[in-house]
């Protein structure tokens, strides 16, 4: 678990706290005896971890669209927060290719708004954006890594509009902020599992709903290998990263990955096997291929800057992870309570910061 002692009376505005790890990054930190601000649209899916947590009980809570502007430095006005966490996204693959407009409004002109509220207010000490692995322009040889110093791009427009949110942090820390103040950095991270995610056209969601729906689940892929982790390793390293920049604020501002390290490689349909056997019954899958979406065999990060120089290292294995979320959607399902079971979670898996 990690310390309260730094979190402890801050004031951390979190964009996109109604979604899946928004609400996660919410609980955990509202835990830690942080004053949470949360600015996002409500919740697009009947349910929600926001809902089930029972969030809005714990944190200022704040209907607002990144694209507005002014909204936003309302936000950053009356609160003044000392850390910014930008979450919020249009966050689908699929989604992107049915309306591209509004991707790249929310992903890309949201980042600039965000940021520009910051440089306007002069209010917060540490910005962190969080944009996605897939924001590196695919490599001709998939089975290397990407490291931090690659180049931005992005086939989709959703890849590409986290692509071009990375170019937006970046020139912003060099032109307004550099000096550090505030300091800026991203993190990068995908394939982000755990309880509470409702979102369509992702895997384990759509498994959880074949497993109490008795149907079948459409695979695109089947083969692609992607790296696979709970959703409190990657906010644990965000944190951590938050911490370190509080710190020392010139070091630690730039772009940073965070995954598996080392871990041998998990295809989909293993995840899909491995979460039907944790189920207890057959989940049945289906091989469906879709040409018109454009998805890579391999995608890896190589998270050993973090590991090596915050240092951050996750806990769980991707069995592990799998285990944790499977347990969650089973808790849920029986009828506990999910406020108290995710934190239970976070108490139990989080990775430590100290």
């Amino acid at each position: 678990m990690m310390s309260a002692d730094f979190w402890r009376n801050k004031t951390v505005l979190i964009t996109g706290h109604t979604g899946f790890k928004g609400a996660w990054l919410s609980l955990w930190l509202s835990s830690l005896g942080a004053s949470v601000v949360g600015f996002s649209l409500r919740p697009r899916e009947a349910r929600s971890l926001f809902d089930l947590a029972r969030l809005s009980e714990l944190m200022i809570d704040i209907d607002g669209n990144v694209c507005d502007l002014p909204a936003v430095e309302r936000a950053m006005v009356r609160h003044a927060p000392e850390i910014v966490i930008h979450m919020a996204a249009q966050a689908l693959v699929r989604e992107s290719y049915r309306d591209p407009v509004e991707t790249y409004a929310t992903n890309v002109m949201g980042t600039v708004n965000i940021l520009e509220a910051a440089r306007r207010s002069a209010c917060p000490r540490i910005v962190l954006v969080i944009t996605s692995d897939k924001c590196y322009e695919p490599s001709i040889d998939e089975a290397t890594a990407h490291r931090e110093g690659d180049p931005m791009g992005g086939h989709d427009p959703y890849s590409s509009s986290k692509g071009c949110a990375e170019l937006v942090t970046s020139a912003y820390r060099r032109s307004f902020f550099a000096a550090g103040k505030p300091a800026i950095a991203s993190a990068r991270a995908g394939n982000i599992i755990g309880g509470g995610d409702f979102s369509p056209d992702r895997l384990i969601p759509d498994l959880m709903t074949a497993a109490s729906a008795n149907c079948t689940v459409a695979i695109r892929n089947p083969a692609a290998i992607r790296p696979w982790q709970f959703v409190t390793d990657p906010l644990a390293g965000y944190m951590t990263l938050v911490r370190r920049l509080w710190e020392d604020p010139a070091r630690f501002a730039g772009g940073w990955n965070f995954g598996p390290l080392d871990e041998p490689s998990v295809t989909v349909a293993q995840v899909c096997d491995r979460v039907s056997a944790l189920w207890g019954n057959d989940i049945r899958w289906t091989t469906v291929p879709d040409p018109e979406m454009h998805e890579r065999g391999v995608l890896q990060l190589d998270a050993h800057k973090a590991a090596r120089e915050l240092p951050f290292v996750p806990r769980l294995t991707t069995d592990q992870a799998l285990v944790a979320t499977v347990d969650w959607y089973k808790t849920w399902i029986a009828g506990g309570d999910m406020r108290d079971f995710t934190m239970l979670q976070i108490k139990s898996l989080g990775a430590r910061d100290d």
